[in-house]
């Protein structure tokens, strides 16, 4: 049973929040304010994920962040926020957290980011223990017999298809530019046109992604490309409206 922290000032929605985690499984503490947050996470063992409202009682969601990344940088830490602004979302993830979610939200889009973000972590554990197996999601690429799996079903890629997909899923959900997919890929001395990422991108769509539910590779336009795994329950999340959380001082629907 993961362990979650769920540090929220607001009493109504930490309870709202509480039954429906509970009833996912989660063992559910919470803290009201952000001193006895930070004390939970710091002195208390086992956090598999926190939840973290960004406007909290004595210390703020933000400083409470900025304390446990000092001692501890992979605890997944979703925020929770009901200011929008791009630059308070850009402050809270240069700060450490995993994701955000803002207020008023929908209960069963939160549940898939929780999913996303314990498999992320529960893969990185194994790759931990087996370091020449890299896992993204239900992709797997063993370094050493160069086998690639999706679903337990083999994926034949050429050497150069192998060396890309190996570069991107290094790289989870950083945004690699065309230049350093070359650079790494083909080498820093590499002739030629930059248009051949982009061929073999679509090399590696055809076999990694095409025949799955589920995309891996994304464009960035402009820029490059990105290996990011997307919330399984994103358009159930649209569908749900009645089932979301309201913003503070709201009353819900």
């Amino acid at each position: 049973m993961s362990r979650i922290l769920l540090i929220e000032d607001e009493e109504r929605i930490a309870r709202v929040l509480q039954l429906e985690l509970e009833h996912e499984g989660y063992e559910v503490h919470t803290r009201a304010d952000g001193r006895s947050g930070l004390n939970a996470a710091l002195n208390e063992s086992d956090w598999e994920l926190i939840l973290l409202d960004v406007m909290l009682p004595e210390l703020s969601g933000l400083e409470v962040l900025r304390r446990i990344r000092q001692v501890n940088t992979t605890l997944p830490i979703i925020l929770l926020t009901a200011r929008d602004a791009v630059p308070d979302r850009v402050s809270g993830l240069d700060q450490g957290a995993n994701d955000y979610v803002t207020k008023p939200f929908a209960t069963i889009e939160l549940l898939a980011r929780i999913r996303s973000l314990l498999r992320q972590r529960s893969l990185q554990d194994q790759s931990a223990e087996q370091p020449h197996l890299l896992k993204v999601d239900n992709l797997t690429m063993d370094l050493k017999s160069r086998a690639v799996t999706r679903e337990g079903t083999p994926i034949e890629l050429t050497p150069t298809e192998f060396d890309l997909l190996r570069f991107l899923i290094q790289h989870q959900d950083e945004v690699m530019s065309r230049e350093q997919i070359i650079s790494e890929v083909w080498g820093y001395d590499f002739v030629g046109d930059t248009n051949v990422v982009d061929v073999y991108i679509r090399y590696l769509r055809q076999k990694v992604d095409k025949p799955f539910s589920s995309k891996l590779i994304q464009t960035i336009r402009g820029i490059g490309y990105l290996l990011k795994v997307e919330p399984s329950s994103s358009k159930e999340a649209d569908d749900s409206a009645s089932e979301s959380v309201p913003k503070d001082g709201q009353t819900p629907s």
